[in-house]
């Protein structure tokens, strides 16, 4: 008998102990990191090296600003996420409800942004202006972002969102958020308390994304639990992922072949490669790597008010081998064009709107680099994409 109640009291205690393990495998939640490598994260809009793995960590070195974003949508769902910054006033942020690109003439993706901001940001802020700042702090502040919105809870300037409390740490120390999302309501928990949020976002259904902005930083442990749908309308859907991949590194012209010409006219400057105003000269203009057949190209580009002696030339984009000109391109803004080449016929947008409907040569080619061409007058382009068969 004493041997039967040694065998029962070892096998609750074993199974006591497994209880936690159990429960912690059975709460629905789910890693959005393996650990080892960026498996199941889309690079948004920034340079190869801008994100990696780095002793089990997602590793961001901030340059250029841009996003790491999930390969699909999310609505309601808990979100868990450990993030530090690395240098003192670091800026980041995590998306929520993002769009799959890069917002028109920004490098940041359209969505509610939680902010991952370290305290030197503000104490630099002090410093310079001589008190505290009142329209941002370093304690979780939530925000809708470049078309965005969201009514925010609580203490706020605008659609920003105050936390109730100051609970975050500063850098080199972790710090936790536990984002809640249901039916357009966002509240944020930091480091175990809820303290921002809103509510009537819009959108409510998109992209999870990860923010490069300026200084390095580091997140890890994040997990995911979703909730039931509650079936919003497409117009608080987030346009779906079509496939659209970077084709500028936000950093240099990687991807693009370059010669003495181009090496005048052309630069990787931050978000923009920028065009000189000058004379044109055929010779530079710059090319993909990749070619391209059917397809989609989206940029943003906005052409320079014309200087003295300059003539005011329309942009003109190369697919397929046949030049296109933006006619309708307005100097001095910036716009987003969208081409679309399916066959022989080139469909384009100037923002959702069609501006013209042309057909390819006879003899264009089946697959060709996508060009930007040196027309002469300075210009300047970001969020350039491009999908291809």
């Amino acid at each position: 008998m004493g041997h039967m109640k040694a065998l029962i009291l070892a096998a609750s205690i074993v199974l006591t102990r497994a209880l936690p393990l159990l429960a912690a495998a059975d709460d629905g939640f789910v890693p959005l990191f393996n650990g080892r490598d960026l498996a199941g994260w889309v690079n948004a809009n920034c340079a190869p090296e801008t994100w990696s793995v780095v002793d089990g960590v997602i590793h961001c070195t901030g340059r250029p600003t841009g996003a790491l974003r999930t390969p699909r949508q999310y609505e309601n769902f808990i979100l868990e996420v450990e993030w530090r910054h690395l240098s003192k006033g670091g800026n980041s942020g995590i998306f929520i409800w993002g769009t799959p690109i890069a917002a028109p003439g920004v490098p940041f993706l359209r969505g509610v942004e939680v902010q991952v901001l370290d305290h030197g940001y503000a104490e630099q802020y002090e410093k310079e202006n001589g008190k505290k700042s009142d329209w941002f702090t370093t304690h979780g502040d939530v925000f809708p972002i470049h078309g965005a919105s969201m009514k925010p809870f609580g203490r706020h300037s605008g659609d920003r969102s105050f936390p109730s409390e100051d609970r975050s740490k500063g850098t080199p120390e972790w710090n936790h958020y536990r984002i809640v999302c249901t039916n357009g309501v966002l509240r944020l928990s930091v480091n175990g308390k809820e303290v921002s949020g809103g509510e009537d976002c819009n959108y409510r259904k998109g992209y999870l994304a990860l923010e490069s902005e300026g200084a390095p930083v580091e997140f890890r442990n994040i997990r995911i639990k979703e909730l039931p749908t509650s079936n919003p309308p497409a117009a608080m859907i987030a346009p779906l992922d079509s496939g659209l991949r970077t084709l500028y590194t936000g950093l240099d012209l990687r991807g693009w072949a370059t010669n003495a010409a181009t090496a005048q006219r052309w630069s990787g400057r931050g978000e923009r490669i920028r065009l000189a105003d000058g004379v044109g000269n055929p010779e530079a203009t710059l090319w993909t790597t990749t070619q391209y057949g059917n397809g989609e190209f989206v940029f943003d580009i906005r052409p320079s008010k014309p200087a003295a002696g300059i003539a005011a030339t329309a942009p003109v984009v190369v697919v397929r081998g046949m030049d296109v000109k933006l006619e309708d391109a307005v100097a001095g803004n910036t716009q987003r064009y969208s081409i679309t080449v399916q066959g022989k016929e080139v469909v384009v947008k100037r923002g959702d709107k069609e501006s013209q409907r042309l057909n390819l040569p006879a003899d264009a080619k089946a697959r060709a680099p996508f060009g930007l061409r040196d027309s002469g007058r300075g210009l300047e382009l970001m969020n350039l994409y491009a999908r291809g068969e």
